[in-house]
Order: C-alpha cells, then sequence, then structure tokens
C-alpha cells in the first residue's frame, strides 16, 4: 500500500498516479478522509487516557466529596476510554481498507496510457527466415513433447501433458535458469504453491486480479499464480540486514484461472491455467530499487540469449500495470507462426508497496526502522517453450537446441519428430 507521508504531503502526485493508470481518484479523497479520521479517534483517545491517568494520581490524596466526584468521573471515563479505545480499532480497519483500494504510485517516466500504449525501448537479434513455419503446438505433436488433447481429457482445456523431449526441454530450460541465478548469488528456492490470504493480499493479488486465483474455500488457501507471492511474503514481519539486495530465485508450479481471456492465444501452451517458472525476488533498500529493476532485466535478457531468441523490450504503460507495479518492463520473443511479439518475462519495481503491505523493514544508518522495497522479474517459464521450438525449427519438423541448452538436455543437438505431418 502507498506511504500515508506522501499522501498527506503531496495527494496531488498520488491523484495523478490513480488518472495515468485509468483508475478512480476518488479513493484518494476517501483514503485523505479516513486518515483524519484515524488521527482524530487516535487523539481522543490519548486525551482521555492523560485524564485517566490523571485521574489515577488524584485518587490516593482525595476526601469526601472529592473522592466522591473524583469516583464518579473515573467510572464515566472508564466507559468513554473504552469506547474511544474500540473507535480507533474500527478507525484504523477503515483505514487499512482504504489503503488497500488504492494502486501503487506510477514511477516517474512510465508511458500514459493502456495496453497499447506500450515504448519499444529496443529489439534484439534476427528473425529467423522461415518461408511456411509451423506453429509450436504442431510442432510439438510432432516431437510427442505436447499432448494438449489427453490433457482436456483428463483436466478440462487449456490443460496439457509435457512428455518425452517436451519434459525434458522443461526441466532443462529452468534448470539453466536456476543455475544462471545462483552464479549471480541468488539463493535457489523451492517454493509453496499454497498461501494464506494474507500472502495473496500483500502480494496485491487479490484486488482488480481476483477472479484470475484458485481459491480452495474449504482451507482458506490460494494457488499462487506466480512464487513471487511467496517469496515476498518468505520475510513478512522481519527486519532485514540489507546492506547489499537479499535475493531469491524461486522455482514453483503456478495456477491461473485466465478468466475473460477466452479467445485470446487459446491454442497449445501459451495461456494455460498451469505451468511451472523460475521466478527473481529481491529485497532492497527504496533509493537502490531503479537500479536493481535493470539489473534484473539484465539477467532476464541473458537468458534470452542464450537460448537463441529474437525478442524486444517494452517499457509498460501506467493503465496496464498491476496494482502493486510502479514500473514494468516485459521482454517478448518473436513469434514466426503469427508474426508478431508474444511476452515471455516480466519484471517489476514494486518500491514500497508490498513490503509495507507485509511488514517488511530494514535499519537505516541511524538504526530506524524503514519500509523496504521489492522487485520480481521472470527468469523462465513454461511459455519459452512456444518461441523455442519455433525460432529453432526445421523444414522436417527436428527443432535445433540452443548451443548454452544442450548440457542441460543431455548433449542434445536437435530434437527430431518422432511422427511425422
Amino acid at each position: 500500500m502507498i506511504d500515508l507521508r506522501l499522501l498527506r504531503d503531496d495527494p496531488d502526485v498520488v491523484r495523478a498516479s490513480q488518472r495515468a493508470r485509468g483508475e478512480s481518484e476518488s479513493v484518494v479523497d476517501d483514503l485523505i478522509a479516513t486518515d483524519e479520521a484515524r488521527r482524530a479517534a487516535v487523539q481522543r483517545f490519548e486525551l482521555l487516557r492523560g485524564e485517566q491517568k490523571q485521574l489515577g494520581k488524584l485518587m490516593p490524596r482525595a476526601t469526601g466529596a472529592e473522592k466522591e466526584t473524583l469516583l464518579g468521573r473515573t467510572k464515566e471515563l472508564s466507559a468513554e476510554v473504552k469506547a474511544a479505545e474500540a473507535a480507533v480499532t474500527a478507525a484504523e480497519a477503515a483505514l487499512r481498507e482504504a489503503q488497500l483500494r488504492i494502486s501503487n504510485v506510477v514511477q516517474e517516466g512510465a508511458p500514459a496510457g493502456g495496453e497499447d500504449d506500450y515504448v519499444v525501448l529496443r529489439e534484439v537479434g534476427t528473425k529467423p527466415d522461415l518461408p511456411a513455419p509451423r506453429d509450436h503446438l504442431e510442432l510439438g505433436e510432432m516431437l510427442g513433447a505436447i499432448d494438449v488433447e489427453r490433457g482436456a481429457k483428463v483436466s478440462g482445456s487449456r490443460f496439457y501433458y509435457l512428455t518425452g523431449v517436451g519434459a525434458l526441454l522443461q526441466l532443462a530450460m529452468l534448470q539453466m535458469a536456476i543455475a544462471q541465478a545462483v552464479e549471480y548469488g541468488l539463493t535457489p528456492s523451492i517454493v509453496p504453491a499454497l498461501v494464506k490470504p494474507e500472502a495473496m493480499e500483500g502480494t496485491g493479488f487479490l484486488g482488480a486480479h481476483a477472479s484470475e486465483v484458485y481459491r480452495l474455500e474449504s482451507d482458506d488457501l490460494y494457488l499462487v499464480g506466480t512464487s513471487e507471492v511467496a517469496l515476498a511474503a518468505y520475510h513478512s514481519d522481519e527486519i532485514l540486514d540489507l546492506g547489499e539486495p537479499v535475493r531469491y530465485a524461486g522455482w514453483s508450479s503456478c495456477f491461473r484461472r485466465e478468466a475473460g481471456s477466452y479467445g485470446r492465444d487459446t491454442r497449445g501452451i501459451i495461456r494455460v491455467h498451469q505451468f511451472d517458472k523460475v521466478e527473481m525476488f529481491s529485497y532492497c533498500r527504496p533509493e537502490q530499487a531503479r537500479d536493481e529493476h535493470l539489473r534484473l532485466l539484465a539477467w532476464e535478457e541473458e537468458m534470452l540469449a542464450k537460448v537463441e531468441l529474437p525478442y524486444r523490450v517494452i517499457d509498460t504503460a501506467a493503465g496496464d500495470l498491476g496494482s502493486s507495479a510502479a514500473r514494468k518492463f516485459d521482454c517478448e520473443a518473436w513469434l514466426p507462426s503469427q508474426q508478431r511479439y508474444l511476452e515471455v518475462t516480466s519484471t517489476s519495481n514494486c518500491t514500497t508497496f508490498q513490503a509495507r503491505r507485509l511488514n517488511i523493514r530494514y535499519r537505516d544508518e541511524a538504526g530506524r526502522p524503514q519500509t523496504a522495497a521489492t522487485l520480481n522479474g521472470t527468469l523462465a517459464t513454461t511459455r519459452w517453450i512456444v518461441p523455442i521450438l519455433e525460432n529453432h525449427q526445421q523444414p522436417d519438423g527436428s527443432v535445433v537446441v540452443p548451443q548454452a541448452l544442450r548440457p542441460y538436455l543431455g548433449g542434445r543437438e536437435v530434437l527430431e519428430p518422432v511422427k511425422r505431418s
């Protein structure tokens, strides 16, 4: 959630951020009002408690009528203090609810507009010259790597099996991602796929995106759509040593309902309900967050170079940011079968938004607790199989394995079809 000091000092910055996102500005005024109401409630409670303590000091010395008066006031004051304390509790709950309705403040420099108003920062690599490219599903079926028909039979639409070289390709890709993460000092982690509501709310996934989340109502647990959730909550209610950023690489299965996405990328394994991913996550001091964001992006681009994919980097527009992100860069790989780019990585600077919700802090030079910043970024995911197969396909349906990936695939140089088209 946003910093109340920023709201009090410069509410217009928060209003401008809401406008840039295409979201309501009225929630800013609501938060201002609830903040003032909460402070007034606390002030009244403290005044009454002060009077109560003062009466407690006077009582032992009072006699006669004065003592009777004090006893009467003490009884009245006890009820007033109890009511004032309840009012503070209610005001604090209202304040938190109002804070949770406001998205993170968009970072200066993010493009204005919505989903289609991104800015292309650079294009990297050469697109393959393929006169009649097969799509990833046709290639995957020829290789015996992808089986969506049996996935649908067993689990429903947009589920699938990765079999044979498909399973090996995913494991190889994710293992290479973990190896790179370890090389750069990230702590590898295999994280829970089920989390409590506090973790999901703390990372900002129970707002506008709640419809995309799977919930187990009988257990009051949520299936994560990204290991970002479990990694962010890992240090909740803790004070970290952030002399240097603390970084993790989390491997998990991820689950998304993909509500409202019917007809969009539903062929094959582009937009599915379950996939695996290696996600980077960083805790740092707020003043380090911009540089850390670029560092995560560079590590994503290094992975894309290793799998030899042509891609572009885009600066996501304010109206297409998730509620927690202040700035987001996406890497999109070229998709020959559709002659377009497909998002394969995303890295977000969430500034202090998530850490404030999850109570994650560090100590500054004076030893005072301060709110940390959090960032996340995709290092590899099941979706990468799509551009890898399509960009490295051969006329006979075989697929050349990128050089850097071969050691993780037992030295295989080419994936050969098991059945011909």
